[in-house]
This record gives C-alpha cells, structure tokens and sequence, in this order.
C-alpha cells in the first residue's frame, strides 16, 4: 500500500524547471549587465584616448608647422632686409638663394674680386650673415654655400676651374684680415663653404642660354635638414603612443 501511494504522489519537476530558467535568465542579465558596463568603460577610455590622440595631433601639427616654417622665416627676412637695397641682387623666394650677376663681382674670365665688388660685398654679408647665423636662426642653419656658375663657352674643366676659383675668392675674401669684422665674423668658418659648378646650372630665357645670367655666383644656405627629419619621426611617434 505504501509503494503504491509513493508511486502516485505527484513529483515536482515543472517548479525545479522554472526555478533553473529564472536562474539562468537572472545569470545571463546579470552577463548582460558586466558585458554593458564593460563595454561602457572600454568606450569611455576609447573617448579619452581618441582626444588625447587629437590634442597631441594637433600639438605635433603646430610643431612641425614650426620645423617647416624656418626657412620660410628666413627667406622673408632676407627679402624684408634686402628690399630697398641698392645692391643688384636676386632672392628665390622660395629657397632664399640669392643670386648676383658676375660682372658685380668679377671681371670677364677672371676670378679676382673687383673694388666694386670687395665694397659689394662688405655691405651684403654683414646683413645676409646676420639673419642667418642670428641667435634665432643659428641652430637650425646648416651651412652657408658661396656657387660659382659660368656659361657654356669653352671647356667644361676650364670652367669648372674658373666657377671654383671665383667661389673661393669670395670666402677667402670674406674671411680676410681685409674684411671688416662684423659680429658673426668667426662664427660664420663653422658654416661657409665654397662650390664651382661649372655650366651644370645654365639659365634659359625663352629656350635659350642666356650667357650674362648664367655667369653668376650665388649665396645659398641649408637647413638641418635631417635632424629636421629625425624631430619630425620624434614628433610623429610621439603623437600615436
């Protein structure tokens, strides 16, 4: 009788299902609830980090915007200076070079400086020095080039000779006890060198040589630029961390 009453009474399997589905339900909201506040952090750090990436983005742009910008810089305050100059000259406004024609300098087929051009050159170096190698300037410049060119009449070797000579004299001159000093004076023998080129670097006008613009010596001026270059990688690498 007994086996037969335990046979018949009801077993409660239906509440044990519903209590294990509450349970699984409660478990995974309580998942679902981690898994949002998870990701709410992840996104708030994503926030901050997307801002910070921006506000050094912006740091980096304004620096090498001022890396850039300092032969920019240069060249407008030869151009400012030299404006109302009566030297014959010619800036490149957009490297700085500065160019004068031969017959300011020399004569004909000869590299001695004239006495109009050793007066030349004692009023245009104190000022073109003096912006470069100025203490805003100084670090960032790394040498100063005095170019010889020549036309392409005669030998390319005699020229060669000829542009390197007149190159020469003018820093040789420049750096002379016959010089007037001026404050960038001593200086300025870390910087300066000398280069002839010849007729490498003709000028053309309307698609021919122009033989008195080619006959030129030039005064150009290079920048660090690979320092330059490794600041930028700096800069940049400093930015995406």
């Amino acid at each position: 009788m007994q086996d037969f009453e335990d046979h018949e009474k009801p077993h409660d399997y239906w509440m044990s299902y519903s209590d294990m589905m509450a349970a699984l339900i409660l478990m995974f909201i309580l998942l679902l609830m981690l898994l949002i506040f998870s990701y709410s952090e992840i996104l708030q750090a994503k926030i901050k980090e997307r801002e910070k990436l921006t506000e050094n983005l912006k740091k980096t742009e304004q620096k090498l915007e001022s890396i850039v910008g300092i032969r920019k810089k240069i060249v407008e305050d030869l151009i400012k200076e030299f404006k109302n100059s009566k030297l014959s000259l010619k800036i490149d406004p957009q490297t700085g070079a500065i160019t004068f024609s031969e017959s300011v300098l020399f004569e004909y087929n000869s590299y001695n400086l004239t006495q109009n051009g050793k007066k030349f050159l004692q009023q245009f170096i104190p000022k073109y020095i003096g912006i470069l190698l100025s203490p805003q300037n100084k670090d960032n410049i790394s040498q100063i080039i005095i170019e010889g060119h020549t036309d392409n009449r005669g030998d390319y070797l005699y020229n060669l000779e000829l542009s390197q000579k007149r190159a020469f004299e003018v820093v040789k001159y420049i750096l002379s006890n016959q010089f007037p000093d001026f404050p960038q004076k001593q200086l300025l023998k870390k910087y300066i060198t000398s280069n002839g080129r010849s007729f490498s670097q003709l000028i053309y006008k309307n698609g021919k040589v122009d033989q008195d613009a080619s006959r030129r010596v030039e005064f150009k001026f290079r920048l660090k630029e690979e320092e330059m270059v490794r600041q930028m990688e700096q800069i940049l690498k400093g930015a995406s961390k």
